[in-house]
């Protein structure tokens, strides 16, 4: 009996410490993961979106994994999909 109480005095911390890490740490980035994920599965062709280089432009065309974006007048660069930081909004310019 006096095994087990010295073994949950030496573990409360650690246990404490593991619960702390998952609510700060790993919840909040998962958050993120998912709402990352739902944008970058959620882009269509005409949308207007900033790169993560800071590129801004129109959807042209898309596949699972590459853009074709038109960043002016007859001029289109080919993107990873995953290079897209946001998409704009009426709001923004």
């Amino acid at each position: 009996m006096a095994d087990l109480e010295q073994l949950f005095q030496a573990g409360w911390p650690i246990l404490l410490m593991v619960v702390i890490f998952y609510f700060l740490l790993y919840r909040p980035q998962k958050k993120q993961q998912k709402a990352r994920n739902e944008l970058l599965n959620s882009l269509k062709k005409g949308q207007k979106i900033v790169t993560i280089g800071g590129i801004y432009g129109t959807i042209n065309s898309l596949t699972d994994e590459v853009i074709m974006l038109q960043i002016a007048e007859k001029v289109e660069i080919k993107l990873a999909r995953s290079s897209v930081a946001h998409v704009l909004g009426k709001d923004d310019k």
